[in-house]
């Protein structure tokens, strides 16, 4: 089991202010933590992981890392060090830009035992970057990957759905590059607009119009398929909010939902079966009754969110069963027909 134990630096760092962001309502922190903080947030979340079986990291989020004063960030790493002397932490992650990322800095991270470098990347078009606010280019976004891939780290990439500017071609392309970058790891977040960030001003002028829930889930159904096609581990997809994140009318819109991945693999699964159904063979199928057997991993996806795939394909089956396998990749099933 890996485990990440997060450390929050609500926009810490970061000489840019994106439309899109205000990290202290995302990570509900308000203030940098202190060296106390860290050990207390350290020791409290030790107090309840089997250290022996598992692979723990510390994760530095909400901020931009390595804009961080040198002294400032090797302060932090140092906090971490006698956790990992003492063999309870395996390593530390981190997030940060792309323009800020250089030889000198990785050098200093790789001291400090950093393993996984996340860059926000967002998008892959210069155009829609420039409309973010976010003062990188592309070839920031290249030139930093491969840095930090040449230099041993592991590498993280973290995209946005529904950027001011962008479409469902520009989400393809955008995963299509991405992939091209050989990340170890991604995220997808659907935007959303938040209190007190200028896409709140862009949204309440109407100039910004946020996807809706279907929408979004549309789009990110079709970039998931496309890494878990390259095998490339998506491990986050849509925010997960702090407690009071929906309190105090912080989100104002956008496509939120508590189980937004299952919706997007619920989504994928069902063009699937969506396209066997259109090249199936078999004749007068609602006669028939049907086991798809699916990866282990995926059998709750393929069933779909409240069952909608296996409502979904008892329009063409008079009986529909799934069953798990451990010897089928991600998206790969198998048809038996009774």
């Amino acid at each position: 089991m890996h485990y990440n134990i997060p450390v929050f630096i609500p926009h810490l760092g970061c000489p840019f202010q994106c439309v899109f962001c205000n990290q202290k309502y995302i990570s509900g922190k308000q203030k940098a933590p202190e060296a106390d903080d860290v050990h207390s947030i350290i020791r409290q979340k030790l107090s309840t992981i089997d250290v022996q079986s598992a692979t723990v990291e510390v994760a530095f989020f909400g901020g931009s890392f390595t804009c961080l004063d040198p002294g400032l960030q090797e302060k932090y790493l140092q906090l971490i060090q006698p956790y990992i002397n003492d063999h309870k932490i395996k390593g530390i992650r981190l997030s940060t830009r792309p323009d800020y990322i250089d030889n000198k800095n990785l050098q200093l991270l790789k001291k400090y035992h950093v393993r996984t470098i996340e860059l926000g990347v967002q998008s892959m078009s210069d155009s829609i970057l420039q409309q973010a606010g976010r003062g990188h280019t592309v070839g920031d976004v290249v030139k930093a990957s491969e840095l930090i891939r040449n230099s041993g780290f592991t590498l993280g990439i973290q995209t946005m759905i529904g950027l001011p500017g962008d479409d469902a071609v520009e989400n393809i392309h955008t995963a299509s590059r991405v992939i091209g970058l050989k990340p170890d790891c991604v995220r997808i977040y659907p935007v959303l607009v938040l209190k007190d960030t200028e896409l709140e001003l862009l949204f309440s002028e109407g100039k910004y119009k946020p996807l809706s829930l279907s929408s979004a889930v549309d789009r990110v159904a079709s970039v998931l398929g496309l890494y878990i096609r390259d095998n490339i581990n998506v491990i986050k997809v849509g925010l997960h909010p702090a407690e009071d994140f929906g309190k105090g009318g912080k989100l104002l819109a956008g496509p939120f939902h508590p189980s937004f991945r299952e919706l997007a693999m619920t989504k994928l699964w069902k063009n699937e079966f969506d396209q066997f159904i259109k090249t199936t063979k078999c004749q007068d199928t609602k006669t028939k009754k049907i086991t798809l057997t699916v990866a282990d991993s995926q059998y709750n996806y393929a069933i779909g969110y409240k069952a909608e795939n296996k409502n979904y394909l008892k329009q063409y089956f008079n009986k529909v069963r799934f069953q798990r396998s451990e010897n089928l990749n991600k998206l790969q099933f198998n048809v038996d027909y009774c």
